[in-house]
């Protein structure tokens, strides 16, 4: 008995075959069962959403997929309809009628600019997207920088024609930069600084334009197309471009001297901030149509659609700052004493330390208010704009052949503006992953 104990093995020698995980815990079945089957009462919200998404797909997809594309008129378009369909009920129902987005897409993306001049606005756009490149992508060429400090002004030449305002612009930019690198040792930073903000805006305002409109007399320049001519997306893309690039330094600005320790810095930031967060945009709107000519000099009197851009950014600059406020209330103080502790100034421990770190909180925010500052764009209907929503929508249906015609147009607008704001969307999350360096 003793010998049969000692040749007995107790301890296992070779392992066994690994196992197939089970059904339920791997795959798409384990997905279902912890996403929608997880609980007796999401099993019946599960089924009760997918019975309402059947019924409302049988309804859309025909009326979509099966839509007529080929037509002259919305007449034309319910008569092969009839043909096709058998479907007579007085209406535009029974399927859709895209044949309106086939014949009508240029007005829709281009609003009256000349169809002989389709050209400046497509490249004005791919200028755009290499002019972002480098600034929104790290391992974008550097050289492409002199794209983007350029674009403003080549942009306004493509797409007015006006050269000589442009170089006239350009020049307050050059002459602040003379001020800061030249007079700034001999006056002091502080002094500098000032002179190098104050005396570009006088020039913009007294000289500029002055000076714009002898280069544009002496300089070959484009066709000249009036803002009038600005409609649909090109109108919608030019005001939010302008304003989310124009809103953001101005925002950081605003927060900056709201936090300030100077008296009339901080309450003069916060006279404005709240006074423009407090006011309904169409009210801001309205007065760019209507007052706003009455605070400019004499003699300098910018179109409709200037002033809009003017007034947007203002306003969205007021709530930017509130976002950027807000991350730079949620840094930890240490922050701000290890920038100190390090001899840093001012302007240095903002740059290098406190505003990477409070932009880097905030881009939720930020991302969120130029996401609704576009869409807002739209509400220029009301000041006899053309956008591409309303204003269009309704040129079209004005005339004979597309009387009656509703959701193709709504539906083809929405789904632009939804391509546009989902990739705002998607870059803030991707950088948001790309700068979250406290979880890696």
């Amino acid at each position: 008995m003793s010998d049969m104990n000692a040749n007995r093995a107790f301890v296992r020698s070779d392992m066994l075959p690994e196992q197939a995980p089970p059904a339920l815990e791997t795959g798409v079945v384990k997905w279902l069962r912890e996403n929608l089957f997880s609980s007796w009462i999401n099993t019946i919200l599960t089924l009760v959403s997918f019975a309402l998404i059947y019924w409302v797909a049988q309804i859309i997809v025909p009326w979509a997929v099966f839509g007529i594309w080929d037509a002259g008129s919305l007449t034309e378009c319910r008569a092969i309809r009839d043909e096709l369909y058998g479907v007579s009920d007085g209406h535009g129902g029974g399927v859709a009628c895209w044949a309106v987005i086939a014949e009508r897409w240029p007005q829709i993306i281009f609003g009256f600019y000349p169809s002989d001049l389709y050209w400046r606005p497509i490249l004005a756009f791919a200028l755009f997207w290499v002019a972002i490149t480098p600034v929104l992508f790290e391992g974008a060429p550097r050289q492409l920088l002199v794209v983007t400090v350029a674009f403003p002004f080549v942009a306004v030449a493509l797409l007015w024609g006006n050269v000589g305002g442009p170089i006239a612009v350009a020049l307050g930019f050059a002459l602040g930069w003379a001020i800061y690198k030249f007079a700034t040792p001999a006056i002091g930073q502080l002094a500098g600084t000032i002179a190098t903000i104050v005396v570009p805006i006088l020039y913009w305002i007294l000289l500029s334009g002055y000076i714009g409109d002898g280069l544009s007399a002496i300089l070959p320049g484009l066709e000249p197309v009036g803002s009038s001519r600005f409609g649909g997306f090109l109108l919608a893309l030019v005001i939010g471009i302008s304003c989310i690039v124009l809103s953001l330094p101005i925002g950081i600005m605003l927060a900056l001297a709201r936090q300030s320790d100077l008296f009339i810095i901080n309450k003069s930031a916060v006279v404005f901030i709240e006074v423009f967060r407090g006011v309904p945009m169409i009210v801001w709107l309205f007065s760019a149509s209507l007052l706003l000519g009455y605070f400019l000099p004499e003699g300098m009197d910018p179109d409709d659609l200037v002033r809009v851009i003017i007034l947007i950014t203002l306003f969205s600059a007021a709530y930017i700052a509130e976002v950027i406020r807000g991350g730079l209330a949620a840094l930890p103080r240490g922050q701000y004493e290890g920038a100190d502790s390090l001899g840093l100034d001012y302007w240095q421990s903002m740059r290098l330390i406190i505003l990477p770190q409070a932009l880097k909180i905030s881009i939720p925010g930020i991302v969120s208010t130029f996401i609704g500052l576009f869409k807002d764009t739209t509400l220029v209907v009301f000041i006899g704009l053309l956008d591409p929503l309303k204003g269009l929508s309704d040129a079209i249906r004005a005339t004979t052949e597309w009387n009656g015609i509703y959701w193709e147009l709504f539906i083809f607008s929405g789904a632009i503006f939804f391509i546009f704001c989902f990739g705002m969307s998607q870059y803030s999350q991707y950088l948001e992953r790309k700068l979250a360096t406290d979880r890696r």
